[in-house]
């Protein structure tokens, strides 16, 4: 079979008719309110069905991988099979320049110029190319929240030990008071010495939005840069990166963007680039400006890179503002209903534009792992336990798949357990 007849073949058999589907079942709803069609069950259930969900148990630990739809997985697995038939060919002449046209489709969904976006594996990879690659002398400072992400803090450690830099760690509480309130946690964290500050998009532990421009802008004028973690922002809300007003940003897009996992990117504004020290070694031909050269990290798996593309096309059809509003009703369908249940503890935010999709749930006298160990062996609900960090809960982070059904389980749940 050759190439040709191969991809005619493929498209006949298993992409073309359910993809049609999709695209015909969200032409249907296209003319309803992001806000309304949130609610609308007839038209989520259509987008369910796109979706192999594994029958065992609710699954609502989507922030640690939002697992594929079957058009990307279906893609993905194409993708595998084209670069696997052409091999070194395809690695020799089309690796780069399809790598540049992933970035690209990124950076025009970031609102960013490609030249300031690369792709990588991870946000850890990325925000960790930022860490290592600053230029920190002994007595440096850098501040970050002890909610941030484990696997970078322990990135500032190792530089700490390494260069002798200072690490500030603040708290960031589960209910502040006001944008305010948070931005003076980190202004009064921040000294002469401060070179970089660390801050959340979303906190992955409990969903709070953090407001990153503000933040931004204060860090700034006290001369300090500022590298956000977005891992769970990203296909989550909606948002552009230059109007955050950051130096730096990283994310995962093996979670709210259903990519294959294996793929992130890291946005540096241009100016920064050359301040950044490269981790890995690249060609020294490239210019001290060129992001590329932060992210050699020898052969990469291109069928990967290269179902960004699909995983983009399915946010667009999708709707970013669609897809955003889902997942804030979902969470407020059941945050709504347990918060003033006796015994339970919400460690997210009440007020609408502080969080999103993702929430944290405790019930008093109860260990996150036991609550977690409950719900999954006497409800059939899967989450992951957070006992960390002023959090002592379990996060709750449904997808657009999830029904109001399952979270109508979570709450009964939560209602029982509560009670014991």
């Amino acid at each position: 079979m050759n190439k040709r007849t191969f991809i005619k073949n493929f498209s006949l058999l298993g992409m073309t008719p359910a993809f049609s589907h999709l695209d015909k079942w969200i032409k249907k709803f296209e003319k309803i309110h992001p806000e309304v069609l949130a609610a609308d069950e007839d038209f989520w259930e259509g987008i369910r069905k796109g979706y192999r969900l594994k029958p065992d148990y609710i699954n609502l630990e989507n922030g640690y991988y939002c697992f594929m739809p079957e058009e990307i997985l279906e893609y993905f697995i194409t993708h595998v099979r084209e670069v696997n038939y052409q091999g070194s060919y395809y690695m020799r002449n089309h690796r780069v320049k399809d790598n540049n046209i992933m970035a690209a489709k990124l950076a025009a969904v970031t609102g960013c110029s490609k030249e300031e976006l690369n792709i990588t594996r991870n946000a850890t990879e990325s925000l960790d190319l930022v860490i290592g690659g600053t230029h920190w002398k002994e007595g440096d400072e850098a501040v970050m929240a002890e909610q941030d992400y484990g696997s970078m803090i322990d990135m500032f450690k190792l530089v700490s030990k390494k260069y002798g830099v200072v690490n500030k760690i603040i708290s960031v509480p589960n209910h502040p008071s006001s944008d305010e309130e948070i931005v003076d946690l980190y202004a009064n964290a921040l000294t002469s010495k401060t070179k970089l500050l660390m801050v959340c998009h979303m906190i992955n532990i409990t969903g709070q939005i953090l407001p990153i421009q503000k933040i931004c802008d204060m860090a700034h004028s006290k001369g300090v840069k500022v590298m956000v973690d977005g891992a769970h922002a990203f296909a989550h809300i909606t948002f552009s990166i230059p109007d955050l007003h950051c130096d730096y940003y990283g994310t995962s897009l093996h979670k709210w963007l259903s990519a294959p996992l294996g793929c992130g990117f890291l946005y540096v504004k241009k100016e920064n680039i050359s301040d950044l020290w490269p981790l890995l070694a690249d060609n020294p031909k490239l210019d001290d400006d060129n992001i590329l050269r932060l992210g050699h990290t020898g052969t990469n798996p291109m069928h990967t890179n290269l179902s960004i593309a699909n995983a983009l096309d399915y946010y667009s059809k999708i709707g970013a503002e669609r897809k955003e509003a889902r997942l804030r009703y979902l969470q407020r369908y059941w945050t709504d209903k347990v918060r003033n249940l006796d015994n339970i503890i919400v460690n997210t935010p009440v007020e609408i534009e502080r969080s999103c999709g993702i929430a944290n749930v405790g019930i008093k006298g109860m260990k996150p792992a036991d609550l977690a160990n409950a719900l999954i062996e006497k409800y059939n609900i899967y989450t992951v336990a957070i006992d960390s960090a002023n959090v002592h809960g379990c996060r709750i982070s449904p997808n657009i798949y999830t029904t109001p059904g399952d979270l109508d389980q979570l709450v009964r749940a939560l209602s029982e357990l509560g009670k014991a």
